[in-house]
């Protein structure tokens, strides 16, 4: 339940904080029932007087090219999407079509709605460098529906802050505009986090909704949290729980993640987006940005399942895919793959925006609805017939079968071990 004082506040803080005025031109494809798509490219535009220009969800999606030519053909001064949709332009747009860009009146590329990856802005920026796109345009920010959209973001302009956390590296998203506050908190005991430390993300201000329509107790559960301690005496009030995960560093947040998403093998955190990004660079013949990581329970205990779009081209290099698969996460994440299943191309379920639906992945995976290619479990590698489908509930068909995957899963552990421990050494 979004009030107009909400959409007020946070239309001014989105205004302030992307240095926009009357004379900005916004160009967008998000779905306008999305909540990026309506307040961020049709009522900002309005609260502004500024120009808009819309095209379809299905035209960006078909052909990448024409959100930006859409910016280079009517001098936009603000554009944005998800993540993903900076690597499709890198992945479709050929250096042909290209060169008929001219993106120089790009101000602001917004980046958003998903985990901001170093080497999305990296490949962009070089790759539409000569047209005239420059880094320190890029924009990554952070919000939600239930904050109304917006809620942080940096300095318009300012260039991205990259940090390294272990073995991956994490955008910053700027700090809260306005009257807003964030915290970072323990979802357990309701304590703030320290300075660096992971915890939920919760928000205070007028930006934030007034819960959730005809649902008092999810109203009363997310809308309604309080910090733990003299919070009476304090005055500080009510917060969100978002539900994302993050931490604070020198004021800067950095998002890492969705509670509901966590993966935690034996007592460890794995975050589904680095796991897929593993998996969907271990072989050319799995399709980037169309995998779905996440844990399913067996004997007590949780279990690794990559589901991933195989190339339609490229189907008798299933079994080496799958191989490349399970190797590349038993190095990277030193955890074993309980399950690695190769899906016919364009099955991975995604929103109207892109975005990895892990939860109605894992969903098809349990009811055994998934359109297999190929499978590889720890005691049962197949390859299915095209469009077999396949699920954990159909076991027999390996039933008596011996095979090497213990053996090589235990190989791949100990490898993984042993390569990060000479890393440590140096």
């Amino acid at each position: 339940m979004v009030s107009h004082g909400n959409l007020l506040h946070n239309e001014e803080m989105i205004r302030r904080a992307f240095g926009q005025s009357a004379d900005s031109v916004i160009v967008g494809w998000l779905p306008l029932y999305h909540d990026m798509g309506l307040i961020g490219n049709v009522l900002q535009p309005l609260y502004l007087g500024a120009r808009c220009v819309l095209q379809a969800p299905a035209t960006f999606l078909q052909r990448p090219l024409s959100w930006l030519a859409a910016i280079s053909r009517y001098r936009a001064t603000t554009s944005g999407a998800p993540n993903f949709a900076y690597d499709l332009c890198v992945r479709k747009i050929g250096e042909e079509q290209r060169a008929g860009l001219d993106l120089a009146s790009w101000e602001v590329a917004f980046n958003g709605a998903e985990p901001v990856r170093p080497d999305t802005l990296d490949r962009f920026a070089a790759a539409f460098a000569p047209q005239g796109f420059r880094r320190n345009a890029f924009y990554p920010c952070y919000g939600l529906a239930e904050a109304t959209l917006f809620v942080s973001g940096g300095g318009k302009g300012a260039p991205p802050v990259v940090v390294a956390e272990g073995a991956r590296g994490l955008v910053g998203c700027g700090r809260p505009w306005m009257d807003q506050r964030l915290a970072v908190v323990d979802p357990e005991s309701g304590r703030l986090a320290s300075d660096g430390q992971e915890g939920e993300l919760w928000i205070s201000g007028p930006s934030v909704a007034q819960g959730y329509w005809r649902q008092p107790e999810a109203t009363e559960r997310d809308f309604r949290a309080r910090l733990a301690g003299d919070l009476t005496d304090t005055g500080e009030g009510l917060f969100l729980r978002t539900g994302d995960l993050g931490f604070l560093r020198g004021g800067e947040l950095f998002v890492t993640g969705r509670i509901k998403d966590l993966i935690i093998i034996r007592g460890r955190n794995l975050y589904p987006q680095d796991v897929e990004r593993t998996a969907e660079e271990s072989h050319a013949a799995l399709r980037p940005g169309c995998g779905a990581a996440f844990a399913v329970e067996g004997d007590g205990e949780e279990r690794l399942v990559v589901v991933q779009e195989l190339d339609p081209h490229r189907r008798d290099e299933a079994g080496a895919a799958l191989e490349a698969l399970r190797r590349a996460v038993a190095e990277e994440h030193e955890v074993m793959l309980h399950q690695a299943v190769l899906v016919r191309a364009g099955t991975i379920p995604k929103t109207s925006s892109g975005k990895i639906q892990r939860h109605a992945a894992r969903a098809a995976f349990l009811a055994g609805t998934l359109a297999v290619e190929a499978s590889s479990a720890l005691q049962s590698p197949t390859a299915a017939e095209p469009g077999e489908r396949y699920g954990p509930r159909e076991p027999a068909r390996f039933a008596g079968k011996k095979t090497l995957e213990p053996v090589l899963a235990l190989f791949d552990r100990l490898t993984a071990r042993a390569r990060a421990m000479l890393r440590a050494r140096g």
